[in-house]
């Protein structure tokens, strides 16, 4: 037997095996690692950031904050336990204006290029807790005081687990505060753009009150090489819209805006449709100082 055809063995079986070992939630949940090291100094740190620097007007005490998120999570199962983090929400109250609240779903990347371009908008990020809590990764232990910083389950595939249960209930308290125009940025180069398990199908949506929102904006935006699957008449965007017109909602809907095109362009200036762009654009300036 030669070596490649050994080493390709070799990878099937491993493959295999982290299979067996290790099966979806809500069984034996995926292990991965554990809590995020120093996320006390972390959380913390990003607190009084945001206090200082992001959003000097608000008055919050950072240190409370963190022992009410601790005393939550803390001596509770690191899975199929939905965490309570009510007392640290009630430790930091906050409410933004209308028509800046942006949600997203399966657009992380170009999400937050577009905030940091179309800075009047507001993702749950942009908020105090998802500040301090972005990407970071936490879980308890029953027979312990502290946090686990050897294991914690996949929370991605766990609906009752602590990272979860914050970021379900972040999104909650989010969607209740939108007023005004809202935008939706949906990812049109998958199936499902909409996905009513996400977390804004199944939590942020249901969250809106028609009576506080005037339009529901939604943007789907696809890879400028494709695939070209979703649209606003395609796909399960188009359930969406059926959604928000049995709730009374007004939306507009649109495809490839340009901003967000650019945007990829700028992050990816190879793609074939971003030097047709820049072509045009060349052929167009030339003219005008013509």
């Amino acid at each position: 037997m030669s070596s490649t055809q050994t080493s390709v063995d070799f990878v099937m079986i491993s493959v295999t095996v982290w299979f067996i070992m290790f099966p979806l939630c809500p069984g034996q949940p995926t292990a991965q690692l554990g809590t995020t090291p120093n996320i006390k100094h972390i959380v913390v740190g990003r607190c009084y950031n945001y206090i200082t620097v992001v959003n000097p007007s608000l008055r919050f005490d950072c240190e409370d904050i963190w022992r009410q998120f601790e005393e939550s999570v803390v001596r509770q199962s690191s899975f199929n336990v939905t965490v309570d983090y009510h007392q640290m929400f009630y430790a930091t109250p906050q409410t933004w204006p209308c028509d800046r609240c942006l949600f997203w779903s399966k657009t992380r990347r170009l999400v937050h290029s577009y905030t940091a371009v179309e800075r009047h908008f507001w993702t749950l990020e942009d908020t105090l807790v998802g500040y301090m809590f972005n990407e970071l990764v936490w879980c308890g232990q029953e027979e312990d005081s502290g946090f686990d910083f050897s294991s914690c389950p996949a929370w991605a595939a766990c609906r009752h687990h602590p990272v979860y249960s914050l970021w379900r209930q972040a999104s909650g308290n989010f969607a209740e505060m939108a007023c005004g125009n809202i935008t939706v940025l949906l990812n049109g180069s998958i199936a499902n753009a909409f996905n009513r398990k996400s977390m804004f199908g199944s939590v942020e949506l249901d969250g809106l009150d028609p009576h506080r929102v005037d339009y529901v904006n939604i943007k789907v935006v696809t890879d400028l090489e494709g695939p070209f699957i979703e649209s606003c008449s395609q796909g399960s965007v188009v359930d969406l819209i059926q959604i928000l017109r049995s709730r009374g909602f007004r939306w507009t809907c649109t495809d490839n805006d340009e901003t967000l095109m650019i945007l990829q362009c700028m992050q990816n200036p190879k793609q074939s449709s971003c030097q047709k762009c820049a072509n045009s654009f060349s052929r167009r300036s030339s003219l005008t100082f013509n």
